[in-house]
């Protein structure tokens, strides 16, 4: 089970480096497209004061973080193992 959903568009980059980083890294994840799911859209707009940004990163406990570095996601991962 992963710790965290990345909620992406098939057309960011930051979210495609993102990705292969924590690819690389072998740390699993979900990926909800908020294109293809408005529901997801609402959830990232929640987190970025109303903007769809991504990546967005909701994390088990409930908190988020917006367009994070590889070490802040693993900084973040520590914490909830």
């Amino acid at each position: 089970m992963s710790s965290f959903t990345m909620y992406s568009t098939p057309w960011c980059g930051y979210c495609h480096r993102l990705k292969s980083q924590l690819d690389r890294e072998g740390i699993s994840y979900d990926v909800v497209d908020i294109e293809q799911q408005p529901d997801a859209a609402l959830i990232v707009e929640q987190a970025n004061n109303g903007n769809q940004t991504v990546p967005t990163l909701v994390f088990s406990d409930g908190t988020s973080q917006t367009n994070p570095s590889l070490a802040q996601v693993k900084e973040k991962l520590a914490t909830l193992a």
